[in-house]
């Protein structure tokens, strides 16, 4: 059996003799790649399909149309990582080179048993993750019969894990940052991570107090992490990531709305009174991801080739820049979106004014944008050394 991967895939072992390559088995690296990019994009409908249906027609069960979107997506990440770790592992026990290029550089788990690409071993945990919240999820319905809000315990949990295949499915486009579909599936699985974010900060919303929002704060610092990380990764690499980012959000920006009121007509339930059609989930995107993004590549590049101190700092300040310019400029969006009005009694608890506010949770965002950055560019370099060396695909 001989695994190649477009010509430089695992090299047969010529010391077991002409008869091994007698039937090959091809395994092109852009094939399970893109069916994990296939999978990323059914969670991203599924999600953002069910969080407009709790917005606009009410608490859901665990069977629905969205919901089946969200599991099946993990299930086809978790079986596409199965599959090659299974056929990387048969040619590692058969003594063939696996090429890093598909899936990136290959681990060996329980001894030698598996040999596993690092992207498709990352992406197979979070699908195993998500399992098991999924069943948690499904014994939390068998409790309370229908969720009333979309970030409880197992929904946190299942966006961690979907976080996660998010993450190995970057690694696996980045190994193959060598051709044009590498470099930009990388980042435009960046993207679906800045977009899948900022339903994660949820899970810190009931922290806030009457000083900073620290939903608006940690939203900030997962932007930058994967606006500079995409920095880190490639040449202009955070203003692509932002396009993409922006792109996914003004497509759903009208997918969200016209899914939840076509599914409620289908199974013949009424929508909420009074609802605005506004897309929850494209609402909680920062309208100024291109902005900071070509803001982070501008700082970032001014310290391109400099070793310097003030060089190594440049992505936490860009960073710092990119969380103060998303905190700044949340109110104006809660404005444009909700047609707001800046009342102390939305910004904060009658201590505070609103520039207290605004300025507590500007400076919230920008240290933690500034942690952002000094992480995100150290990822972004990871991500580079995922991809094999010429001299490897010699």
């Amino acid at each position: 059996m001989d695994l190649t991967a477009t010509g430089r895939g695992l090299a047969p072992d010529t010391t077991k003799g002409a008869a091994l390559a007698t039937a090959p088995i091809t395994v092109r690296p852009w094939l399970p790649a893109a069916i994990l990019f296939v999978a990323s994009l059914t969670f991203a409908i599924g999600s953002t399909w069910d969080i407009q249906w709790h917005s606009d027609v009410g608490p859901d069960t665990f069977f629905t149309l969205p919901h089946l979107f969200i599991y099946a997506s993990a299930a086809t990440a978790g079986f596409t990582g199965l599959t090659v770790i299974l056929i990387t592992s048969a040619a590692g026990r058969a003594g063939r080179r696996v090429d890093g290029e598909l899936g990136g550089p290959g681990i060996h788990v329980f001894g030698r048993t598996f040999t596993a690409p690092l992207g498709y071993m990352v992406a197979a945990l979070g699908a195993a993750s998500f399992l098991l919240y999924g069943l948690w999820d499904l014994w939390w319905h068998s409790l309370y019969g229908f969720d009333a809000i979309i970030d409880s315990p197992p929904h946190i949990g299942l966006f961690l894990s979907s976080t996660v295949i998010s993450v190995g499915t970057v690694i696996v486009f980045a190994a193959a940052r060598a051709h044009t579909w590498g470099r930009l599936g990388a980042l435009f699985a960046l993207a679906h991570l800045v977009t899948n974010s900022t339903v994660t900060a949820l899970a810190v919303q009931r922290l806030s107090n009457g000083t900073v929002r620290w939903t608006v704060a940690v939203t900030a610092f997962m932007v930058i992490l994967m606006l500079v990380a995409g920095a880190g990764f490639s040449r202009w690499g955070a203003t692509v990531t932002a396009v993409f980012g922006s792109a996914t959000q003004a497509v759903f920006w009208w997918f969200a709305p016209w899914a939840a009121r076509a599914y409620a007509d289908f199974v013949g339930l009424p929508m909420r009174e009074h609802i605005r059609g506004i897309p929850s989930t494209p609402a909680l995107i920062p309208f100024v991801l291109i902005p900071v993004g070509i803001v982070v590549d501008l700082l970032l590049r001014r310290g391109a080739g400099d070793a310097g101190r003030l060089a190594r700092l440049l992505p936490a300040v860009a960073g710092a820049v990119g969380g103060a310019i998303i905190a700044a400029t949340s109110p104006v969006q809660s404005v444009l979106i909700y047609e707001a009005r800046f009342h102390l009694s939305a910004l904060g608890d009658g201590h505070f004014g609103l520039a207290s506010v605004i300025v507590a949770t500007t400076i919230a965002a920008a240290v933690l944008g500034a942690l952002g950055g000094f992480l995100g560019w150290r990822f972004g370099g990871m991500l580079r050394l995922t991809a094999p060396s010429q001299e490897a695909l010699a």
